[in-house]
């Protein structure tokens, strides 16, 4: 069967225009167009067109998903259910805040009591599944399952006043990097001191046992792994590559 752009648009909920944009970027190509220039799509096109809006919704770029889409080992069938996966942990994620969100209210009516700890389990929780979800596959085989699941349970262990530490240390780390990379310090210096210390002082909050060569192993993973990258050059470009260095430099003499 055939479909007009309009119809394309109007079994999809987005606009012709944006159709129209995928074909010029060669994203999502019609199956033809007509004499009268009007462009027609398939069946083929539509499994197309609701993959790309998966990916969209999970927050990957137009460019990354021409990259999936037409690599030589894409299959629809794995895409599906590696997007069901996906919102099968989403749905957990969302489920545990829901929870969260009426334990709070029915303890703060009196129904309940409800320990701190308890308040902030759902965001513990939240945090171990999307980092595992992001870097889960890497950190595993680098580290294995054993250490993997230590620290996991080594932050749903900690309490309210401990988690606040973790997300203050990890906010403090950030803001001295883009201090120090704006102001072109460098790693050896003693601003890459206090940085890496920092950094060596977040991951003990959460390793069962400090190591100089893991913590290099894992800052090099920040500059192998475009993610990592992304997470620390976000608002100034180069401060993964200066944790790294610092770490490298300091690490030892830390210890």
């Amino acid at each position: 069967m055939e479909y007009s752009i309009r119809q394309v648009s109007e079994i999809a909920g987005i606009s012709a225009r944006t159709l129209r944009y995928y074909d010029s970027i060669g994203l999502l190509k019609p199956a033809g167009v007509r004499e009268s220039g009007y462009r027609y799509y398939g069946e083929r096109e539509l499994e197309l067109l609701q993959q790309i809006l998966f990916y969209r919704e999970r927050g990957l770029k137009l460019e990354q998903i021409a990259e999936i889409l037409y690599g030589d080992n894409f299959d629809i069938m794995d895409a599906l259910h590696e997007h069901l996966e996906e919102l099968e942990k989403q749905q957990l994620r969302i489920n545990s805040m829901i929870t969260a969100v009426k334990k709070t209210i029915s303890s703060m009516k009196g129904e309940i009591t409800m320990s701190n700890q308890e308040k902030f389990e759902a965001f513990k929780r939240d945090a171990v599944m999307k980092n595992e979800e992001a870097y889960g596959q890497e950190i595993r085989s680098r580290y294995g399952d054993a250490e993997v699941d230590g620290s996991n349970q080594k932050l749903l262990n900690m309490t309210e006043e401990e988690y606040e530490d973790f997300q203050r240390l990890e906010k403090e780390i950030c803001e001295s990097l883009n201090a120090a990379v704006r102001t072109e310090e460098e790693p050896e210096s003693e601003a890459g001191k206090r940085i890496a210390g920092l950094h060596k002082e977040w991951l003990c909050m959460i390793w069962k046992k400090y190591s100089v060569q893991a913590h290099i192993g894992v800052v090099q993973m920040y500059t192998a792994d475009e993610r990592f990258t992304k997470y620390y050059d976000s608002d100034v470009p180069g401060c993964a590559g200066f944790l790294k260095a610092a770490v490298e430099y300091w690490a030892a003499k830390l210890s």
